[in-house]
C-alpha cells in the first residue's frame, strides 16, 4: 500500500516561525487547483499499489473552498483508502464546511492548535484565538469528524510550565484523539529567528524545554495516550497511518509544489516555486529533481527514522556497538529491537549521528 500526498501552499497569513514553502498569493488558487488536478490524475498511481491513505497538507488546506476541495477529491482513486487526513486552521472552519469535508469522504483532521493562549497565538503571528480553537473542535465532532489530531508548541518564548500544562489539559478535556507536539525551532530566515538574533526575544533555556517534554511524555500517558513517536500521541487505534508511511520504508507520492516523493529508493520533488509549478503542469515541462539513495543513505535513514519511533530498530540492524549507550541508560533492548529511553530522546540526535555510516 502507498500514501498520497497533497501540498496546499496557501495561508492567509505567514505564520511568525514558519519555513515551509507557502504563500498568501490566494488569487493563484483556481490555477493551482487546476495544475494540481493535472498531476494528481497523472502521477497517483506512479507508486503502483494501492493508495491507502491520502494527507492534504500545506501551507493552510482549510484556505480552499469546498468546491475547490471537491474539484481534487473527485479525481482520487480512494477505493481502497483506509485514511483520509486534511489540514485545517481553527480559524476558517465553519460547520458547513467540515461537513461538507466529511460528505467528501475525509475522516480525519490535523488542526494546527499551537497553543490554547491567546498572548502565545499572538506572539507567534497564529490568526486564532483559544476559543475559535476550542469552538473548531467541537464543530467537527458535530460534524461526524471526530478522529482529530492537533499540534501544540512547547519552548515558545516568555511561555510558561503552567501555562502548557494547561494547554495539554485543555486539549485533554476537548476529547481529541492525537496530539503531536514540537519544541519550537527557531529557522533561519522567519520572523521569529530576526526577532531572536535581534534579542527582542529570548528562547526558553534547555532545561526547561526538557521539562515540558518530560511533562507532556508523563501526562498523555497517564491519559492513555501511546507515545509511539517522538513527537506524536495517540489513544490506542488512533496513530496517523499517512505519518507511518515516512517513517517505515512506505512508498509515497507527493503531488503539488515542493512536494516530496519516495518511490523505489528514489526520493523526488516537485519545484517549491508557485508559478513555475504551474506553469510547468500547464505546458508539459515540469521537472522534477530526483536523487537515489545510496545502502548508506538507506542504513542512515532506517537508523534516523527508526529510533524516533516506540518500536525502535532490530538489534541486527544496527552497525557497531551500542553498550556504552546501553550502560548509559540512553538506549534499551526489548525483544531484541533497540529503543530510545525517555532520557535518550533528549540526545537523540547525537545518538543518531553517532550510529550513523560516513
Amino acid at each position: 500500500m502507498s500514501g498520497l500526498y497533497i501540498h496546499i501552499p496557501f495561508c492567509k497569513k505567514r505564520c511568525l516561525y514558519c519555513d515551509f514553502f507557502s504563500t498568501t498569493r490566494l488569487e493563484r488558487q483556481d490555477a493551482y487547483v487546476s495544475a494540481l488536478v493535472q498531476e494528481i490524475k497523472a502521477r497517483q498511481d506512479e507508486a503502483g499499489e494501492p493508495i491507502r491513505t491520502i494527507y492534504i497538507g500545506g501551507g493552510t488546506p482549510s484556505t480552499l473552498s469546498l468546491e475547490a476541495m471537491t474539484r481534487i477529491n473527485h479525481v482520487l482513486n480512494r477505493d481502497q483508502v483506509a485514511e483520509y487526513t486534511v489540514e485545517v486552521n481553527p480559524g476558517d472552519v465553519t460547520k458547513e464546511y467540515l461537513q461538507g469535508l466529511r460528505a467528501l469522504g475525509v475522516n480525519r483532521l490535523s488542526m494546527g492548535v499551537q497553543s490554547f493562549q491567546d498572548d502565545l497565538l499572538t506572539l507567534i503571528g497564529r490568526r486564532h484565538n483559544a476559543q475559535q480553537a476550542i469552538d473548531a473542535v467541537h464543530m467537527a465532532q458535530e460534524a461526524g469528524l471526530d478522529n482529530i489530531s492537533i499540534d501544540l508548541i512547547y519552548a515558545l518564548p516568555t511561555q510558561t510550565m503552567d501555562q502548557w500544562k494547561a494547554d495539554i489539559e485543555t486539549a485533554l478535556t476537548l476529547g481529541i484523539r492525537h496530539i503531536s507536539c514540537y519544541g519550537l525551532m527557531y529557522e533561519p530566515g522567519t520572523a521569529l529567528y530576526n526577532e531572536l538574533m535581534n534579542e527582542r526575544i529570548k528562547a526558553i533555556d534547555e532545561d526547561t524545554e526538557n521539562a515540558m517534554y518530560d511533562y507532556l511524555c508523563e501526562r498523555l500517558q497517564q491519559a492513555g495516550f501511546v507515545h509511539y513517536e517522538v513527537s506524536n500521541f495517540a489513544l490506542p487505534g488512533y496513530a496517523s497511518q499517512h505519518n507511518g508511511s515516512y517513517w517505515n520504508n512506505t512508498p509515497y507520492v507527493g503531488v503539488g509544489a515542493g512536494a516530496h516523493s519516495y518511490i523505489r529508493n528514489v526520493r523526488s520533488w516537485n519545484p517549491d516555486d508557485l508559478d513555475a509549478y504551474i506553469r510547468g503542469i500547464e505546458d508539459g515541462t515540469l521537472i522534477r529533481e530526483q536523487e537515489t539513495l545510496t545502502e548508506t543513505d538507506r542504513y542512515n535513514e532506517h537508523i534516523m527514522l527508526g529510533l524516533r519511533t516506540c518500536q525502535g530498530v532490530a538489534r541486527e540492524d544496527i552497525d557497531g556497538d551500542i553498550d556504552d549507550l546501553l550502560e548509559a541508560g540512553l538506549l534499551q533492548i526489548k525483544n531484541n529491537r533497540v529503543i530510545a529511553t525517555q532520557q535518550g530522546i533528549h540526545l537523540l540526535n547525537r545518538i543518531i549521528e553517532d550510529l550513523m555510516r560516513d
